[in-house]
């Protein structure tokens, strides 16, 4: 089949890591897969059509915020608009130049819904499918009220008139149900194994020279710097109790975001600053070696929509470099970390117990190394290629 996958971000942001890989099992399971994004910072994008692992990409509109370096710039109202309407007449003009048998849309956002209504549904008499993969009203940073109901709106009409949906949480598959929306396929999120592997030693001594670390015992969050999806805040309020334990300890916390100067900030009045290490944004590629530094990684969460609605790339990328990961019990991670025996669930939004959660593994090598081979063998279900399977079976559902 020709398929089109509609996208609101590029392959360098976080949904890139989910939909790039899925394209390209699609591809190796005999599909042509064309994948239409918005840019990051298009104005400064030098490559606008290409084939990146046997999936076309192009390039049509610029993302709602523009994003240089570590913290992204929003755009005023008047230039938003502009932005919006840019961006819609590109996917829908890319649209019309991609017939394909399948359209299937990576989030319900208004550029890419917009754009599937006038250019599938209504000049080409297609149906198309859509993947739920968050809370797009909770998850997103709204600076007017009108922007909020907006995205409600576009989340709320899409699935009911989608062919089929694909989601990556139960809870997401358990809200539209009672909703009503039923054509429903389970596709989780997953990781490369053959990405995920260990690094030459010394490559990794030489990262730890670059910043300095001798012996100290090292810990990571590696991901995102916005607070309202991704609680860093939480994990540096847990973090003087974890120093009061052991001095010597070390945070690396790898990722760029528009809380970056906060959480910063909330790192120096804690009087943190020996122990977190802002590293910045870093090449997806360097992951792998950034996460085998570490005893341990965190994933900060909350129990609310946006937590519930998620499934943490980081959790897969921990998973498969053996490195046990803390996280809070919310939402679709038991499940994951196979009921804790893959991981260190501890209560959500809960500094405190974050904290034991991470002490009781930097205090046990013996726990870190049978959580360890857990988690190996337990991401293996989760490789991209079954992933693509899952995403596949969508379309011959009725």
């Amino acid at each position: 089949m020709r398929m089109t996958l509609l996208m609101t971000a590029g392959l360098e942001r976080p949904p890139g890591m989910r939909y790039l890989p899925i394209a390209r099992e699609l591809v190796r399971r005999g599909h042509e897969v064309r994948i239409l994004a918005l840019h990051h910072d298009l104005e400064q994008c030098q490559r606008r059509r290409f084939v990146q692992e046997g999936v076309e990409v192009w390039y049509v509109g610029q993302m709602h915020a523009r994003k240089r370096g570590s913290v992204p710039v929003r755009h005023g109202r008047w230039e938003l608009l502009r932005v919006v309407i840019g961006a819609s007449w590109g996917m829908f003009r890319a649209i019309l130049a991609s017939p394909a048998d399948v359209y299937h849309l990576c989030k319900p956002q208004p550029i890419n819904g917009l754009a599937a209504l006038a250019g599938v549904m209504l000049w080409q008499g297609q149906r198309f499918y859509v993947d739920c993969d968050d809370d797009e009203v909770h998850s997103n940073i709204f600076t007017a009220a009108w922007q909020r109901w907006v995205f409600a709106f576009w989340q709320w009409l899409l699935p009911r008139i989608a062919a089929g949906v694909t989601v990556n949480t139960h809870v997401q598959a358990a809200r539209l149900q009672q909703q009503g929306v039923n054509n429903l396929v389970y596709v989780s999120n997953g990781v490369d194994l053959a990405q995920y592997q260990a690094p030459a030693p010394r490559m990794q001594q030489g990262l730890r020279a670059a910043l300095g670390l001798q012996h100290q015992p090292v810990m990571i969050y590696a991901g995102s710097l916005v607070c309202k999806n991704h609680p860093v805040d939480l994990l540096i309020a847990a973090m003087p109790l974890v120093v009061a334990q052991i001095p010597d300890v070390r945070l690396l916390i790898v990722g760029g975001g528009e809380d970056l100067p906060v959480l910063q900030q909330q790192t120096r009045q804690a009087g943190l600053d020996r122990h977190i290490r802002f590293v910045g944004r870093q090449p997806s590629a360097s992951i792998p070696l950034w996460l085998s530094l570490a005893q341990l990684s965190i994933d900060p969460v909350y129990d609310d929509p946006v937590g519930r609605a998620r499934s943490p790339l980081k959790l897969f990328e921990s998973m498969a470099m053996g490195v046990p990961v803390v996280t809070g019990d919310v939402g679709d991670r038991a499940m994951l970390l196979d009921d804790g025996r893959a991981g260190v669930l501890v209560p959500a939004g809960d500094a405190a117990a974050l904290a034991r959660g991470m002490l009781g593994l930097l205090e046990s090598p013996e726990r870190r190394q049978q959580l360890a081979q857990a988690s190996l063998a337990r991401v293996r279900a989760f490789r991209w290629c079954r992933v693509a399977a899952q995403w596949e079976s969508v379309y011959h559902r009725r």
